[in-house]
């Protein structure tokens, strides 16, 4: 007999449905032209829901050894409004906490240096943690000191013992690639002494059911966090919120702002706020997840819809952006390069391969001009204002954009 799987925080059996994508590459592997006709291997890809903490979370299909590999491809440094995002939030924070030299910033899931970048340029000390080899060497050629490993409470207490207390710990968008959520965050903690200040951006679990953005689900995201659930977690290793931000990185995302509990940092009124709102929109209860999986399947039949009258009209479709969340898009939609000519992406870590499970090819940017598709479908939903300016001139000549999510919607710019 099948037991059911248990929740990553607090253990409870998890029985509810948030939504079924069925079986799905890993959405960050993609394939040298010389497999293309060898299948990408899929895992099942199944969000739950506790009835007890309500995390949101997929079950462990795939090892994490096995995602964030060498071969890992995401690249933060090729998106300019990230890398404006993160300059802007190095001088907040630095004003804010009063950072100098004799501070040290620790950056978990530290890329390639993205972030920590800007605080070398101040002359602060940092250190980033990055498991990727990759991404990890790219931000050490650029002089940001890194430590190719998983950061875990064992390396959080192997730090302290070397002295290496920091003021600040950053962390953009790493919290739900964690399987493990309570070491982890138990790490956190044992980083953290007097005053020092954890801040962790996560995208918004409100916008993802609300808007419904369903791509953002893939093998390396293991969990889909709101306040309510992340402050159940952070009590049981002693942290507790103190402020946080809304931004629009990702859909809609938090910026968090921990610290230990008996630390002397006063609660904002808007932390309570939140949390309002958060309830108001039923996520203390299975009322808030319920109807999610009806709306991704309208989503899939819009656009299948759309892509066969293109195909009957004889319309040309290419894609912009070789993002995870479009791969989990595509393959949910079965969209395969039969459909789609090819994809376009700024990042040469992904140009001149294959999309995983769909097997599109991946070409410069500079492609489209030559070939002036029709339609340009936007698989980073999130950066289309930037990708439509980008191509802005393409537009002047009749290709128009498509964005699947929150619903199908064509546009000139």
């Amino acid at each position: 007999m099948q037991t059911s799987p248990t929740c990553r925080h607090c253990h409870a059996p998890l029985t509810r449905t948030l939504v079924d994508l069925g079986m799905s590459p890993l959405a960050n592997s993609y394939v040298k032209p010389e497999n293309a006709g060898v299948k990408c291997p899929e895992y099942e890809l199944h969000v739950r829901v506790c009835d007890t903490c309500f995390l949101v979370q997929v079950e462990d299909a795939v090892p994490a050894g096995d995602i964030f590999s060498e071969d890992y491809a995401y690249f933060s440094s090729f998106s300019e409004s990230w890398l404006a995002h993160c300059h802007n939030y190095v001088d907040t924070i630095t004003n804010q906490l009063k950072l100098d030299s004799d501070d040290l910033v620790i950056e978990i899931a530290s890329n390639d240096g993205y972030l920590l970048q800007y605080f070398v340029e101040r002359g602060i000390p940092v250190l980033g943690i990055e498991p990727a080899a990759g991404v990890a060497n790219a931000a050490i050629e650029k002089g940001v000191p890194t430590r190719i490993e998983y950061f875990d409470s064992a390396l959080a207490k192997q730090l302290v013992a070397e002295g290496l207390r920091p003021s600040l710990v950053a962390s953009a968008n790493v919290l739900a690639h964690v399987p493990d959520i309570n070491d982890f965050v138990g790490g956190i903690a044992t980083l953290l002494d007097d005053n020092a200040v954890w801040t962790v951006e996560f995208p918004h679990l409100l916008n993802l059911i609300e808007k419904v953005q369903f791509d953002t689900i893939y093998h390396e995201h293991y969990t889909y966090l709101s306040l309510l659930t992340l402050e159940t977690i952070f009590a049981a290793a002693g942290l507790r919120v103190f402020d946080l931000e809304t931004l629009p990185t990702h859909g809609g995302s938090l910026r968090l702002y921990i610290c230990q509990q008996e630390a002397d940092r006063t609660e904002r009124p808007i932390v309570e706020g939140m949390r309002k709102k958060e309830r108001q929109a039923n996520l203390d209860n299975p009322k808030g997840y319920d109807g999610f999986d009806d709306k991704v399947r309208e989503i899939r039949q819009n656009l299948l819809t759309f892509m066969r009258a293109a195909k009957q009209g004889k319309r040309s479709i290419a894609a912009y952006g070789a993002a995870a969340k479009g791969n989990t898009l595509l393959n949910y939609c079965g969209i395969t390069s039969d459909d789609i000519l090819y994809c376009v992406d700024r990042n040469p870590a992904k140009q001149n391969k294959l999309l995983p499970g769909s097997h599109i090819p991946v070409s410069p940017v500079e492609r489209l001009r030559e070939e002036r598709p029709d339609f340009v479908l936007i698989l980073p939903w999130n950066l289309r204002d930037e990708i439509a300016v980008q191509l802005s001139d393409l537009a002047e000549q009749g290709t128009q954009f498509v964005v699947p999510i929150p619903s199908l919607e064509i546009f000139s710019r």
